[in-house]
């Protein structure tokens, strides 16, 4: 069975990178913009695995991170946050927040499809 990976970022490039590099390596994908997208589409279409940018608009990363362990569909959901921040305090609110894993931009491709799959497993 296919795994689906919900991506949440503003930047449409790298939107297009994530969609490349996870349906390259047989995933379903699904997009959303921005957090509050993002949650939205949890709830309507749901996802094996969660992967978010912190900084966004309308909603960032710890809020979406907030709000899909506050969901108790979706409380084990692995989040993987992927952004260019690498602030060592930000990586311990997103951790507390509930976050599974760290990804810093620009991403290595087969680096992501690893993380995902250990997560995913």
């Amino acid at each position: 069975m296919t795994k689906t990976v919900l991506t949440i970022d503003d930047s449409r490039t790298m939107r297009d990178m994530l969609l490349m590099a996870l349906e390259d390596a047989g995933y379903t994908v699904i997009q959303a913009v921005d957090g509050v997208d993002g949650l939205e589409t949890l709830a309507a279409r749901g996802a094996d695995v969660i992967i978010t940018d912190i900084n966004m608009p309308r909603m960032d990363g710890f809020g979406v991170i907030e709000g899909v362990r506050a969901d108790p569909n979706h409380r084990t959901t692995p989040v993987l946050v992927l952004t260019t921040e690498s602030d060592v305090e930000k990586k311990a609110r997103a951790r507390a927040a509930g976050a599974t894993g760290w990804i810093v931009k620009p991403f290595d491709p087969a680096k992501l499809v690893d993380a995902v799959r250990r997560v995913a497993a």
